[in-house]
């Protein structure tokens, strides 16, 4: 058994849509982002094991704070608006390192 992690870092995007009037993230087109997010990340080679995934899920229970992502194994949540945050959330913590603090929540 290998002491390395199989992904360096895991990217959940909620992509919840609720019924009712309550906010979610999937408003927010989030399914969408998620699908950016990961042909940018096959883009950049750094897209599977080894390297990144970029998963969906449901409902993180954010959703005033919405859209979410969340990634680990940091454990660090963040919200966003469009591409460019996304490219940057990619440029900046999956490749870099870097918490890009502005869009921390």
């Amino acid at each position: 058994m290998s002491d390395k992690p199989f992904y360096q870092r895991h990217v959940f995007f909620c992509v919840n849509q609720r019924d009712n009037d309550k906010a979610c993230c999937a408003d927010h087109d989030s399914p969408e982002m998620r699908d950016y997010a990961k042909a940018k990340a096959k883009q950049l080679g750094i897209h599977g094991q080894g390297g990144v995934r970029i998963n969906q899920a449901g409902c993180l229970d954010r959703c005033t704070q919405g859209p979410v992502i969340v990634v680990y194994p940091e454990g660090i949540w963040y919200s966003y608006v469009d591409e460019e945050d996304i490219d940057e959330i990619i440029e900046e913590h999956l490749i870099n390192g870097r918490v890009v603090e502005r869009l921390r929540i």
